[in-house]
């Protein structure tokens, strides 16, 4: 049977991260350094446990995100991973759900990046594809970051959103999408 928690990164403990850091690994392929789990640290925490076994793990943190002129608080979500062995039975469905109410209790809007292979899921679940295009407010200025065009879903709630226009997130090392 399996069971979802949610919990803030303050509430959880060293083996619970390791635990959550270890499935990301797993389930990127060790493709993810520690530049992407920081990325999921200081939010909301949705864990899929099986018995003692942590079989899934997605996060939602605070980020800013400008468009039209405002500066709206994002719900982003990182580090969205099932174990293989236990896909396509709804567990990632289960952890984003815990995750939206999240975000549409506390944001402007919600954001991520998506991996191709995950697009229809989140288009699925309501996330609008980002049409326009992309860039990030660097300690340089703003700049593009025209390779995440087509990569970027919005989780449209509050804020009048122009899909067509431009949207910049904030600053963080790493992937900054």
């Amino acid at each position: 049977m399996t069971e979802l928690r949610t919990a803030h990164t303050a509430d959880l403990d060293i083996p619970t991260l390791a635990a959550a850091r270890a499935l990301l690994e797993d389930v990127f392929d060790g493709d993810i350094d520690d530049h992407d789990w920081e990325h999921s640290l200081g939010g909301v925490h949705a864990l899929l446990w099986e018995g003692a076994e942590l079989i899934g793990h997605a996060a939602v943190v605070q980020r800013r995100l400008l468009h039209s002129g405002r500066a709206m608080r994002a719900g982003y979500v990182e580090g969205v991973g099932v174990r293989a062995d236990h896909r396509r039975h709804g567990h990632g469905s289960a952890m984003m759900e815990a995750l939206e109410r999240v975000i549409r209790g506390a944001y402007d809007l919600g954001a991520l990046g998506a991996a191709d292979d995950a697009a229809d899921f989140y288009a699925g679940r309501g996330w609008k594809l980002w049409q326009g295009p992309s860039s990030a407010l660097t300690p340089t200025g703003i700049q593009r970051t025209a390779a995440e065009d087509g990569c970027i879903y919005v989780l449209p709630l509050t804020v009048p959103l122009d899909l067509f226009g431009e949207l910049t997130c904030d600053w963080r090392d790493g992937d900054l999408w």
